[in-house]
């Protein structure tokens, strides 16, 4: 609909062809640099602050050198997450006992170790994994490689989990740690700029004042700047008009889950 109304050849935001931001490439690269040399690295931020591009990086970077597994469905048992891992370096997974699948995943990593490969294991959502399941995987993972790099990427509070006198095994063994801040204004801005050069829409497709609302309600959260903005397009797509003002952006504002919970009774 945007792409039709506005004559674009890809939609806005499009994250194939997409670049990681100044910020996000540094955390890519000290990921890569312990991957080369061992380490487990935590890429924690709040939701929307870019955590998931990284991550994607991550994975696209280099597919026929690094391996990169990723577990995204944390709440799963330490049983069903080791199926998932087997099932990523391809080896077959015998659930009768863990310690024959643990045993056959450690035999494959240095398989491909020895090939040459750079193993990188990425845990999604890890503040959302139980503490024993990452505590046994932090065990299995003593026996992959030592060059290997574990990557947990989560919110903020998984800091506050690893802290704790039982996860101190874990928190030892950090060797990288960032946390995705939210951005300055003039970085939202910059981000949204960019994001209508690569989809071949002019600077001018939102007037200022509307711009500069989307930016000031995104409160440096990348998310929250691409869905307002994208959610601008369509209410101007539906209004048959070529740009985006303050009209469009606050009928986006006016829905439920953009409103403070002390504004929902209103």
């Amino acid at each position: 609909m945007i792409r039709s109304h506005f004559g674009l050849n890809k939609m806005p935001f499009d994250a194939c062809g997409a670049e990681l931001l100044a910020h996000q490439q540094a955390v890519l690269e000290m990921l890569m640099v312990h991957a080369q040399q061992g380490g487990l690295c935590l890429v924690l931020g709040e939701p929307g602050t870019g955590k998931s591009s990284i991550k994607q990086a991550l994975i696209e970077r280099d597919p026929k050198r690094i391996v990169t597994p990723s577990i995204n469905r944390t709440l799963h048992t330490y049983s069903n997450t080791l199926r998932i891992l087997c099932e990523a370096f391809q080896v077959e997974y015998e659930g009768a006992r863990d310690c024959r699948a643990e045993r056959a995943l450690v035999e494959q990593v240095f398989k491909l170790h020895r090939a040459g490969k750079m193993i990188v294991p990425i845990i999604d959502d890890a503040h959302l994994m139980p503490a024993e399941s990452l505590r046994k995987l932090r065990l299995l993972f003593e026996d992959f490689p030592s060059s290997h790099n574990l990557v947990l990427f989560g919110q903020p509070y998984l800091l506050h989990t690893l802290s704790l006198a039982v996860n101190e095994e874990i928190r030892s063994r950090v060797t990288y740690s960032v946390v995705l801040a939210p951005l300055a204004p003039e970085d939202i801005e910059a981000f949204l700029l960019d994001a209508f050069d690569r989809a071949g829409l002019g600077h001018n497709i939102f007037t200022e004042d509307a711009l500069a609302l989307v930016v000031r309600s995104a409160e440096g959260i990348l998310r929250r700047a691409r869905n307002l903005a994208v959610g601008s397009l369509i209410e101007a797509v539906r209004d048959q008009t070529r740009s985006v003002d303050l009209k469009q952006v606050n009928h986006v504002l006016t829905q439920p889950h953009w409103r403070k919970d002390y504004d929902l009774s209103a």
